[in-house]
């Protein structure tokens, strides 16, 4: 069977940059849709010619906000991959969706134009918490569009973010609470960061913002999990939620470390060992694929160690866990992991094997940033490489 791929489609476009937001988002007056269209086509094309013979398992439409492109643009884009590759039956095509009333209105066109999935961006369900966090819409106009996402969608999934300056654990379990109740089968839910160049990192900063505290925050993730297990939707990833069989395919393949095609401004993906990255900034995006016949800026090889320690990274962040075996078959080393590290977390109940897997536990996925520092094997490359 043909090797399986995922693509990766960027839309770099929003009406407005929300204050937490570090992704390639940029505002722009007065897109011209039809010659993006075209664009990305290109760059799709290109990137196609370098995987083929591929077999395709999931589109991801991201952002930015890709509920603001044409419908028509999204399904020129799905018939050109399904064009370029063979398409698994159950494809899944997901496209990342503002709740605003607008966007909304377009969710029956992008079914039709064959989206099968809405990621939508609800955030909050309470006014106060989403003008903090800069939305433009209300917690009521979140609620009517997720309705309107479950009339026209098969699967859907909505985005909460918690651990907000103050909030307390009574006021989040009531929220999410009414989230579980809402009937969708995946669950994005985030925990407040403050990123780099973000307007929030300059508040805080400016001693205008203060986080919630780590403990508290803590205190929140144990009742986040406690909760979305009680209603069968338990964590299958560290920040998601999912009923069992509504995973995000497109995520998982990320997380289980497969191959995936990045397209679009900013993109990155992973392509047969090596790293591509596309230019971030639309105008040298489209600049670059004038002069080059693509939106590439980067493409690195990456070593046998430096895939190997990304899979173990990705791989801890779910559920299932990894095969450190397997892992260091699959790149050609010795081994993977610190015996010794990872034999004094087992022991003091940070992780755990089951069968051939490492998985983190309960506790551990608390830490998991700390454990992953110490997992890691620290001997020279050339003593991890096997003869």
């Amino acid at each position: 069977m043909a090797e399986e791929l995922a693509l990766y489609i960027h839309w770099p476009f929003c009406v407005s940059k929300c204050p937490y937001c570090d992704f390639n988002s940029h505002v722009r007056e007065g897109i011209d849709q039809e010659a993006w269209r075209r664009a990305l086509l290109a760059d799709l094309a290109h990137e196609a010619a370098l995987l083929p013979g591929r077999r395709l398992t999931s589109i991801f439409f991201g952002g930015g906000t890709p509920s603001l492109m044409e419908p028509a643009t999204a399904q020129a884009l799905i018939e050109a991959a399904t064009s370029h590759w063979s398409a698994a039956d159950d494809l899944e095509i997901t496209l990342e969706a503002n709740p605003s009333s607008v966007e909304a209105a377009r969710f029956a066109d992008l079914a039709a134009a064959g989206v099968n999935r809405v990621s939508l961006g609800l955030q909050s369900l309470d006014d106060q918490a989403l003008a903090f966090l800069g939305r433009a819409h209300s917690a009521r106009e979140g609620l009517d569009a997720l309705g309107v996402a479950q009339k026209h969608f098969r699967r859907v999934s909505f985005d909460l973010i918690y651990a907000l300056p103050g909030q307390s654990a009574e006021a989040w379990a009531a929220m999410l609470e009414r989230g579980l109740a809402l009937g969708t089968g995946h669950l994005s839910l985030y925990q407040l960061t403050i990123e780099p160049g973000t307007r929030f990192a300059a508040l805080h900063a400016a001693g205008k913002l203060e986080p919630l505290d780590a403990e508290a925050a803590a205190d929140l993730f144990e009742l986040t999990a406690a909760m979305t297990e009680a209603a069968g939707l338990p964590a299958y990833e560290i920040s998601n939620h999912a009923r069992p069989g509504e995973e995000s395919r497109h995520n998982l393949t990320y997380w289980r470390y497969g191959d995936y095609a990045g397209v679009g401004p900013g993109a990155h993906g992973r392509r047969s060992g090596l790293r591509t990255v596309r230019h971030r900034k639309p105008e040298n995006f489209l600049a670059g694929l004038a002069r080059n016949g693509h939106g590439m800026v980067e493409e690195a090889p990456l070593s046998p160690i430096e895939a190997a320690d990304e899979a173990l990274v990705m791989g801890l962040r779910l559920a299932e866990g990894i095969d450190p075996a397997a892992i260091a078959r699959r790149f050609g080393l010795e081994r993977l992991l610190d015996s010794s590290a990872v034999d004094r977390l087992v022991a003091s109940g940070h992780l755990k094997w089951a069968g051939a897997r490492l998985r983190t536990t309960a506790a551990g996925r608390l830490l998991l940033d700390t454990i992953l520092g110490l997992v890691a094997d620290p001997q020279p490359p050339s003593l991890r490489r096997s003869a």
